[in-house]
């Protein structure tokens, strides 16, 4: 028989970050919480090297605060930092749906109308995982099509910071507007519409920002 190919250490670097980064996300982690390497490490049944990892990737990433030899935790929601990242994340989004809209087609407009749809079931079952991983699959088909690796890989490095004030978003009444923002996007793409499309685009951003306002 032969033998199994080795996970690597980045392998599980990767599923330590990921793991983590979505309690934080969720609030299974709360601000302020603190991270002791061990206890994460025993808890996910991975060694402390790959947890060190994760946990200075995602101080990088804004998430973490870490002071050597005195404290590791769970950053605190800071406005001002979210709503930089969530400037930038907008702008990227209307690039990707100013540059994508051209190229999208049936199939493309199908799969995101078949996300929103996922995404308004997800809202009504008070389900906001389930409703910011619809919400995900709806505005990567834009970021997909237009082919620009620069801003997909940036979209991943930020839109965590978002992700908290997503889950108290979906989580409230006014989350079944996005629904219907949704339709207008799609409904602007299909007509090929590149302005509106852009300009739905931005309301969508806006109103998660007056979130933060709130």
């Amino acid at each position: 028989m032969s033998e199994l190919a080795k996970v690597s250490r980045a392998l599980l670097r990767d599923e330590a970050y990921e793991s983590i980064r979505r309690a934080i996300v969720d609030g299974s982690l709360p601000p302020g919480a603190n991270l002791r390497d061990a206890d994460l490490a025993e808890q996910l049944g991975l060694s402390r090297a790959p947890v060190r990892q994760a946990l200075t990737r995602l101080a990088a990433d804004g998430l973490v605060d870490s002071k050597p030899q005195s404290y590791t935790r769970v950053a605190a929601v800071v406005p001002d930092d979210v709503r930089d990242a969530l400037h930038l994340v907008r702008t990227l989004h209307e690039f990707a749906v100013r540059t994508g809209t051209p190229r999208m087609g049936p199939a493309e407009v199908s799969t995101m109308r078949a996300a929103n749809a996922r995404f308004a079931a997800a809202i009504a079952a008070g389900d906001p995982a389930a409703a910011i991983a619809a919400d995900d699959e709806v505005h990567d088909v834009p970021v997909a099509t237009c082919g620009n690796h620069a801003v997909a890989a940036t979209l991943e490095r930020y839109t965590p910071l978002l992700r908290r004030l997503e889950y108290a978003r979906f989580s409230t009444l006014p989350a079944h507007h996005s629904v219907r923002r949704h339709d207008e996007l799609i409904d602007a793409i299909e007509a090929v519409d590149v302005d509106g499309a852009c300009r739905v685009t931005a309301t969508i951003w806006t109103e998660l920002e007056r979130l933060l306002e709130d």
